[in-house]
C-alpha cells in the first residue's frame, strides 16, 4: 500500500475505532526524506492523499502543501530520538484522555499493558498543544516504552510502523477503560514486578512465530 493511502485509512480507522471525532487527533510516519502527517483541519472522512503532508523532522514543508497538524513538533521528535520508530498515533480517546485529565498514570492493571513494553502508561507533565515544550515532555514520557498519557489533553503511541502504533493507541483506550472501571468500583489490584517479568517473556513466544 502506499504510504499516503495507508496514512488516510489509518486516520479513518482511528474515528471508526472511537479513538476520536472530527478531525481531533493525528498520525505520522516515517518515510525517506523525513515524515508524511496528517494536516490540521480537515476531517478524517475528508481527507484525501493528495492533502498528507510531507514534512522534514526540523519542520520544513515543501511550498503548494496544506498546513501540516500543529502537533508536528512531538511526532518530529519521536523520530529523531527514536530510530527504530516508524509510526505515530495521537488522539484524545476518552477514557485515556479521562486519566489524564486526572493525571492518572496507568498501572499495570492488566497484563496486556506488556504491549506498551512497559509497567506503566506514565503521565507527561502538562504543555501547551503545537509546542517544543510538549514534545520534550513527550520525549520524556515515551522513553523506553510505546505510549504516554498527556497531562490534559489525551494519548500518544508509537510503534515500528503506523500499523503497531495504531493497535497500542487501541490496547491504551481499552486499558485505561478497564481502569477507570476498577477505579470507579473502589480501585483494582496491580500486578507485581514478578508479574510482568514472566508475562513480557512469555510475550516473546506470543502469537504466530517464523520458523528458524
Amino acid at each position: 500500500m502506499e504510504p499516503r493511502e495507508e496514512l488516510v485509512i489509518r486516520y479513518r480507522e482511528l474515528i471508526e475505532s472511537g479513538l476520536g471525532t472530527g478531525s481531533s487527533g493525528n498520525l505520522s510516519m516515517r518515510v525517506e526524506g523525513g515524515m508524511l502527517i496528517t494536516p490540521t483541519g480537515i476531517p478524517a472522512g475528508e481527507l484525501t492523499c493528495d492533502q498528507v503532508v510531507h514534512m522534514s523532522i526540523d519542520g520544513k514543508v515543501s511550498p503548494g502543501q496544506l498546513i501540516p497538524s500543529s502537533e508536528w513538533h512531538m511526532h518530529a521528535v519521536v523520530y529523531r530520538e527514536r530510530p527504530e520508530i516508524g509510526g505515530a498515533v495521537h488522539c484524545h480517546s476518552r477514557y485515556a484522555t479521562i486519566l489524564a485529565c486526572a493525571h492518572r498514570p496507568i498501572p499495570a492493571i492488566h497484563y496486556m499493558i506488556a504491549v506498551t513494553q512497559s509497567d506503566e502508561v506514565p503521565l507527561a507533565p502538562y504543555a501547551r498543544f503545537g509546542t517544543n515544550e510538549l514534545a520534550d515532555s513527550v520525549v520524556e514520557g515515551l522513553r523506553g516504552r510505546l505510549s504516554t498519557l498527556l497531562a490534559n489533553h489525551g494519548q500518544i503511541s508509537i510503534g515500528e510502523d503506523l500499523g503497531e502504533a495504531m493497535r497500542v493507541a487501541n490496547e491504551v483506550e481499552e486499558l485505561a477503560s478497564i481502569y477507570w472501571g476498577t477505579l470507579a468500583i473502589g480501585g483494582g489490584q496491580t500486578l507485581s514486578a514478578q508479574d510482568m517479568a514472566e508475562v513480557k517473556d512469555a510475550f516473546t513466544n506470543y502469537g504466530q512465530q517464523e520458523e528458524k
